[in-house]
C-alpha cells in the first residue's frame, strides 16, 4: 500500500510535492506537541532561532519529496540535480583512493548518494527503519543503480573497509546517533552530542580522505545544488577530540542552510546502555 501511494505521488512534479510539503510541515508542528518543543529547542539552542519558519516549511518538503527521490525514474532524478565542485571528489579518485563521504541530516539528504552512485559505486551505511513497513520501500530506494546497502553491524563496517580498499567511495550519515559502544559525546552546537567514531576509523584504516557533501533545496521545487567540501578540521589524538571534530565540520556545514536541517531529529538523546554525559564527567 505504501509503496504504491509513493509511486503515485512520485508522478507530480517536484514543485507540486514541495508546495504540499511545506502545509504538511506546519501541520504536523501545529498538531505534535513533541515534534514542536524538539524542532523549536534545538533550532534555537543552535542560533539559528530566526530561521524557525522557514525550518517548519522546509522539513515538511522533507517528508514529500521522498516519493519523488525514491520512486520517480532515475534519470528524472539526475536532472533535479545540479553538482558543485565534484573535482575535489575526482582528485581522490584519480589517485586511486576511496572517499568518506559524510552527509548530514541537511537538504535532501536522500538524493545524495543516489547522484554519486550514478557516477560510481557507493555503498553506504544502512540502518533499518523501526516499521517494517517501511522497509521494502526504503530498501529498494536505496540499493538503485550502484548503490550497496552495508547494514550497521560489523560485517557492514567490513563492507565498507573493503570498497575503500578497492578503490570505492563510502557513504556515513555522520550526525546518527549510533549505539552503545560506537560513539562518544562531544559537542555538537554547544550541547554534548552521543557522536560515531566509525567515519574516522574508516578514514584511518583506509588512508581515504574524508569529504562532505550535502544538496540544497532550492526555491519553488527548482531542483537541487549538491556540493561537495573537502574536511579540513584537525582530528586530534582522543576519539572525543575526534568525534569534536566533525561535529565542527557539520556545524559549518549546516550553518550554509539552516533552515533545511533536520533540527527534529532527536541528536542529543542517550542510547540504551549509554552512561549520560553528566554522569561520565562526574566520574572522571
Amino acid at each position: 500500500m505504501l509503496v504504491s501511494l509513493f509511486r503515485l505521488l512520485s508522478r507530480l512534479p517536484l514543485p507540486v510535492l514541495h508546495a504540499i510539503g511545506a502545509i504538511l510541515g506546519w501541520l504536523v508542528y501545529l498538531l505534535t506537541p513533541s515534534y514542536r518543543r524538539r524542532l523549536k529547542s534545538n533550532i534555537t539552542a543552535a542560533g539559528f532561532g530566526d530561521h524557525l519558519s522557514s525550518a517548519i516549511t522546509e522539513a515538511g518538503k522533507n517528508i514529500l519529496e521522498l516519493p519523488f527521490v525514491w520512486c520517480a525514474p532515475p534519470q528524472r532524478v539526475i536532472d533535479s540535480t545540479r553538482i558543485e565542485n565534484w573535482d575535489i571528489v575526482q582528485a581522490a579518485f584519480d589517485a586511486g583512493r576511496g572517499v568518506v563521504f559524510l552527509t548530514p541530516h541537511l537538504g535532501c539528504f536522500e538524493i545524495t548518494a543516489q547522484i554519486v552512485g550514478t557516477k560510481t559505486p557507493l555503498t553506504v551505511l544502512y540502518r533499518p527503519p523501526h516499521k517494517e513497513a517501511l522497509k521494502p520501500l526504503i530498501e529498494g530506494a536505496r540499493a538503485r543503480g550502484q548503490l550497496r546497502l552495508a547494514p550497521a553491524n560489523l560485517s557492514g563496517v567490513r563492507m565498507l573497509l573493503k570498497a575503500l580498499r578497492q578503490g570505492e567511495p563510502v557513504g556515513v550519515l555522520p550526525d546518527q546517533v549510533p549505539q552503545h559502544g560506537e560513539g562518544v559525546w562531544a559537542e555538537f552546537f554547544g550541547k554534548p552530542a552521543y557522536t560515531m567514531t566509525l567515519p574516522v576509523k574508516l578514514h584511518q584504516l583506509s588512508g581515504a580522505p574524508i569529504i562532505l557533501t550535502y544538496a540544497e533545496r532550492l526555491p519553488h521545487g527548482a531542483g537541487y545544488v549538491m556540493r561537495f567540501v573537502a574536511f579540513d578540521e584537525t582530528l586530534g589524538d582522543t576519539q572525543q577530540q575526534q568525534a569534536r571534530a566533525i561535529n565542527a565540520a557539520m556545524e559549518k556545514l549546516i550553518a550554509q542552510s539552516p533552515a533545511q536541517y533536520f533540527w527534529s531529529y532527536n541528536r542529543y538523546k542517550v542510547p540504551d546502555g549509554v552512561t549520560p554525559p553528566h554522569l561520565q564527567e562526574g566520574h572522571s
